[in-house]
């Protein structure tokens, strides 16, 4: 293999050059079709927005260079088999637990996984074993599960068939997978794991192990995420004896597209071109950027930023994810949010407490400079904020409490089908504790599940949830996206 070369993108390249007549899809014909107020930015990609004709290959049934650019991506991240995902890492997790799972079939899982697990647990008909995350205090914030659980539903569900994590978290948190991996192991299951915020890790002594790195058989990277791929562009990586890579391949040509995007293919062997030529060295200048915003913050006493200490509930924290939150606690992160993005500097998301910014190796000395004065002006405001939210402390917020180890869950069908509204009522969600849930209610970002379809609702969710709410988030998967109410089911 040539680790120096992207021979997908460069034999798209080839073909443009040798001028061929396109009779084949797609109809915009190399952005020959494309309406004029496009031509700006989209020609150029759509020059390369191809479909399987002669020497290109099939991403369904690879042979030559979309094969060639799989197995360089292997060689990359440290896999014995990589396949690339079109359909971002929610492809790839589905396609996991749907090779993995039958009906009626034990998969243990975290509680705080993202929505596409619970998806496709629910479309396998199998039953989730969920872990409760541990919380830390400190951060106000759910991190991994604890090593003890994952035994404790290993020996109380023997017949599980694999066990699925996510790690890091949207916030950067992350654990040593290694001692998860053996303990897996030594049950003959496969560990799964949602890496999708992990795709830099392992290529910088300053990063977190990767999951791969720490015997994980099956896991799924956002290569768009943290490193350049284009939006939607993930992979998934197989190694080691325990997962059946030949039922994960068909999952795979069930979900994906039957006309994968070309342009989406080719940044994949771009981004994985640009780590196994100088990965180091380009997470190096991001990291100096990281270094530059968080000396700076610390001259501010207007502000906090999450860090991690001896007594936190995970092993290492992402330093390209800086979870950012008002010292007081007295301004809430949806309002810093807003602050930020009326001095133009776009945030990845937020919660009731915190402003997630997103490092990464593009991040530039412009862009960090940019964001240090907003917040040096978003300083001087901050005492009209906490006037305003006097009486109301947004940091404070309820703490889910589940069992350590739940006992079987299905996900009911018919959070997926026209039957949804049959036998189903809104009602105010100050109504709903004690009531079963009509819909799974996610808050969005991070997309992670606080109450599932078919789930009672305790009264600790109806506090958290009121908390978010009020604070102003937005919620997915359910009617009201403000969620002032829920739907649940009428017995």
């Amino acid at each position: 293999m040539n680790r120096h070369t992207a021979p997908l993108y460069d034999r798209l390249v080839r073909h443009v050059q040798e001028d061929h007549a396109g009779f084949h899809v797609p109809g915009h014909k190399s952005g020959a079709g494309l309406d004029p107020r496009g031509m700006a930015f989209l020609q150029a990609v759509m020059a390369i927005d191809l479909t399987e004709i002669t020497g290109l290959d099939d991403l369904h049934h690879p042979e030559t260079v979309i094969l060639e650019a799989q197995e360089l991506a292997a060689d990359c991240f440290g896999a014995e088999e990589t396949s690339f995902l079109v359909g971002g890492s929610t492809s790839g997790n589905m396609a996991l637990i749907l090779a993995t799972c039958g009906r009626d079939d034990i998969l243990i899982v975290q509680r705080n996984s993202h929505k596409s697990i619970l998806n496709a647990i629910a479309l396998a008909g199998a039953k989730a074993v969920f872990l409760s995350p541990e919380w830390d205090d400190e951060a106000g914030l759910a991190a991994g599960v604890r090593l003890e659980d994952v035994r404790s539903a290993l020996e109380r569900y023997p017949g599980a068939k694999a066990v699925m994590l996510t790690n890091p978290n949207y916030y950067g948190m992350a654990d040593d997978l290694s001692p998860y991996a053996d303990l897996v192991h030594q049950y003959g299951k496969p560990l799964l794991v949602d890496e999708a915020h992990g795709a830099h890790l392992g290529f910088h002594p300053n990063l977190p192990p990767s999951a791969l790195s720490s015997g994980a058989d099956g896991v799924v990277q956002s290569t768009h995420k943290m490193l350049t791929a284009m939006t939607m562009g993930a992979m998934l990586h197989m190694q080691g004896p325990y997962l059946n890579r030949s039922a994960v391949r068909r999952c795979l040509s069930a979900i994906q597209s039957s006309s994968p995007s070309y342009p989406i293919m080719a940044s994949l062997d771009l981004a994985r071109l640009q780590m196994h030529q100088e990965g180091q060295a380009f997470l190096e200048k991001g990291l100096d950027q990281v270094n530059r915003f968080r000396a700076a913050v610390a001259q501010m006493a207007g502000f906090r930023v999450l860090s991690h200490s001896q007594g936190s509930a995970f092993d290492y924290l992402d330093p390209f994810k800086i979870s950012i939150s008002e010292a007081s606690g007295k301004v809430t992160g949806y309002q810093l949010q807003e602050l930020l993005e009326s001095y133009g500097c776009m945030v990845e998301m937020a919660d009731p407490s915190y402003a997630l910014l997103h490092f990464s190796i593009a991040t530039t000395e412009t862009a960090t400079e940019r964001l240090i004065a907003s917040l040096k002006q978003i300083e001087a405001e901050l005492p009209r904020f906490k006037q305003e939210n006097d009486g109301f402390s947004p940091n404070i917020s309820s703490i889910l409490r589940f069992d350590a180890v739940s006992p079987p869950v299905s996900l009911p069908a018919f959070a997926y089908a026209a039957s949804l509204d049959v036998g189903c009522q809104s009602i105010p969600l100050e109504d709903a504790e004690g009531k079963t849930a009509a819909e799974t209610i996610i808050p969005y970002p991070p997309g992670i599940p606080v109450v599932y379809a078919g789930e009672q609702i305790s009264r600790d969710a109806v506090a958290y949830l009121s908390t978010l709410s009020r604070a102003g988030a937005r919620f997915q998967g359910a009617a009201d996206s403000r969620l002032q109410n829920v739907r649940v089911t009428v017995s």
